[in-house]
């Protein structure tokens, strides 16, 4: 249990850290881009596979 307090209190750390810094905002862009990135390649994906059928 006190290993899972360990995790959690790291894992609140980090996060504050990228909170009440300024990463927090280039950290949403990216995330943005990533998103839209993995987006077209799973329609692209999935019309390879339509058209392999």
């Amino acid at each position: 249990m006190i290993r899972w307090i360990v995790i959690f209190l790291i894992i609140a750390l980090v996060a504050a850290i990228f909170g009440f810094g300024g990463i927090a905002a280039g950290a949403a862009g990216i995330a943005k881009i990533i998103f839209y990135i993995f987006i077209v390649l799973l329609v692209i994906s999935l019309i390879f596979r339509l058209v392999k059928k």
